[in-house]
């Protein structure tokens, strides 16, 4: 089992690749398919934010609740796709929004 896989850019998997990470870049389609295929096979799983938003919503929302393996959207090279707000969202469930 891997300790830890990555989903993202050839760019940025090829720093996670030399920080011993076993990285993935998945074609625009196969998003969901590639989260199915690293959950099955490492601890943690970090999913780069241009990724993470080609996934479907549920699944998406299943994968980060689960509690094993741990899975964590991650910023992307470009910035073009924002990482969820935790803090935000945590806020608004406890009627704290600024």
């Amino acid at each position: 089992m891997a300790a830890l896989v990555y989903l993202g850019d050839a760019v940025s998997a090829a720093g996670w690749r030399l920080a011993g990470a076993t990285v993935q870049c998945p074609a625009a389609r196969k998003a969901t398919a590639a989260l199915d295929a690293a959950r099955q096979q490492a601890a943690l799983v970090l999913v780069s934010a241009a990724v993470a938003a080609e996934i479907a919503a549920p699944v998406l929302r299943d994968a980060l609740s689960a509690p094993l393996p741990l899975v964590l959207v991650v910023p992307d090279l470009k910035g073009q796709a924002a990482v969820p707000d935790l803090a935000a969202r945590l806020l608004a469930q406890l009627g704290l929004e600024p």
